[in-house]
């Protein structure tokens, strides 16, 4: 019997503490962040309870959510979060654990700062509160989000419980476009699959078209893997890994870092490990991608039609997509190019990092946005921020028309002051298009950085590859 492992094995055989139930195994979590949005009722619990943090030093706290991003905001800028906000400032302390909070200069979207601070670390456990957890696979780590039941029992005891994952190995193949971004990759993946063809599974992301990606893009695809249903997705760490981490706060130094390095090199999938799924996607075929509908399976290519709901031939995802071109008042057969848009938002932990506001601001240099058209940029971190400021690119937006803001969660989820008014337009780099998502009866497009970059100075949906 072969003793060939994935990455993902390796990972989880060197996190397992012992088997508890059927199926359901103690894991160790080596790093745990929490935020102001999920965090208050797992630390009410814990004092309910009487119990103390098991690991303080293993946590890192950070206010990102419910969040101002207006310029010269506080954490009282946005009333509905003040509350959030002095609870997480209360906890953080109170257990020992460290707070970033909204004067920190490592500030930002939590799953923007735990790679950039080197909280996050190749073949490590790290947990959060919040679905997007998966980002930080980028770096080779089992990343994943957990409910707050979890965040507690993570506090409690430093562990969870989990059943083994099934394993997908999605291969990226051939060069990638010009004008094709890593978003690009990933929603074409979703469109081809769906959004359920990941369910049960860990993902790793392997391929020339993935080698070939910085962190800050394989950050985007991870990020991602939980709207085709994954539990978590992951790159393999290679010379890219390294060369990010190298240096970081948080990452090992001195002889440490060269024992990690040494170990981290062996984190990769042996060449004849199995997989229970295999998917492979030809990079040449992808153009910029679109979302059409209410679910990010619901996309095309940029210059294709919107497709008919009745060229489905599952029932469900035919009525399915009836009800998303009604809420977005689209008809089938027109194409998505050209369709006035209201806002145009580029930011999220998606696609909020230096290399997203670089592509766009390579769009928006010289030109204006549409007088139809709020267009925002909202930096991942205060990291992000001031190393766009230090290129000149903030005044880049700022001549055009956007808006530059603090870093935070902003249009994404629009739990704060920044949302889509009802039935407004909107195009966004963020990673949900539910009904509803970025405000009541908003409308929204998913697309990568760039392309908002060239909407917003069309004033409509536009093909990036005609305005570049």
């Amino acid at each position: 019997m072969s003793g060939a492992m994935t990455l993902f094995d390796k990972i989880w055989n060197s996190h397992v503490i012992r088997e508890v139930d059927d199926g359901v195994f103690l894991i160790h979590v080596d790093r745990h962040m929490v935020h102001e949005c999920t965090s208050g009722a797992a630390f009410a619990g814990l004092e309910r309870e009487g119990r103390l943090t098991r690991s303080p030093e293993l946590t890192l706290g950070v206010v990102d959510h419910i969040l101002s991003t207006a310029p010269g905001r506080n954490g009282e800028t946005f009333e509905g979060g003040r509350e959030f906000v002095e609870l997480i400032r209360g906890n953080c302390p109170k257990h020992g654990i460290e707070l970033v909070d909204v004067d920190d200069p490592r500030q930002g979207i939590v799953h923007i700062i735990a790679p950039e601070l080197g909280v996050v670390l190749p073949g490590t456990t790290l947990v959060c509160g919040d679905s997007h957890t998966s980002t930080c696979g980028g770096l080779g780590a089992w990343a994943w989000g957990i409910g707050t039941s979890e965040v507690e029992h993570v506090l409690a005891t430093q562990t969870i419980l989990q059943r083994r994952p099934k394993r997908m190995r999605v291969t990226f193949e051939g060069a990638v476009r010009t004008n094709v971004f890593a978003k690009d990759l990933i929603l074409y993946l979703i469109g081809q699959i769906g959004v359920a063809a990941g369910r049960g599974h860990m993902v790793e992301y392997a391929g020339a078209g993935i080698r070939g990606l910085s962190i800050d893009e394989r950050q985007t695809i991870c990020n991602m893997s939980i709207e085709f249903g994954a539990r978590a997705g992951l790159v393999a760490p290679d010379d890219t890994t390294l060369n990010y981490l190298h240096g970081r706060p948080f990452a090992p130094k001195g002889a440490m870092w060269d024992a990690a390095v040494a170990h981290w090199r062996t984190l990769k999938s042996d060449d004849d490990a199995i997989f229970d799924t295999e998917v492979v996607v030809d990079c040449s075929k992808i153009k910029p991608q679109v979302t059409w509908g209410t679910t990010p399976q619901d996309v095309c290519a940029i210059d294709a039609p919107i497709p008919d709901p009745k060229s489905f031939a599952d029932p469900v995802r035919s009525a399915a997509a009836e009800r998303s071109l009604a809420y977005l008042g689209l008809e089938p057969g027109r194409p998505l190019e050209g369709l006035p848009i209201d806002v145009a938002f580029i930011g999220s932990c998606t696609n909020s990092r230096l290399t997203d506001i670089e592509a766009a601001a390579k769009v928006v240099k010289g030109r204006k946005v549409s007088p139809n058209v709020r267009a925002l940029v909202v930096p991942g971190s205060a990291q992000v921020k001031h190393a766009a400021e230090a290129q000149g690119l903030d005044q880049v937006f700022k001549d055009a028309g956007f808006e530059w803001r603090e870093a935070g969660c902003s249009m994404c989820v629009a739990i704060n002051d920044d949302f889509v008014g009802p039935g407004k337009r909107c195009i966004s780099t963020s990673n949900r298009n539910f009904e509803g998502r970025q405000g009541p009866k908003s409308r929204t497009h998913l697309a990568s950085p760039a392309t908002v970059a060239a909407s917003a100075i069309r004033g409509a949906i536009a093909d990036l590859r005609k305005v570049a």
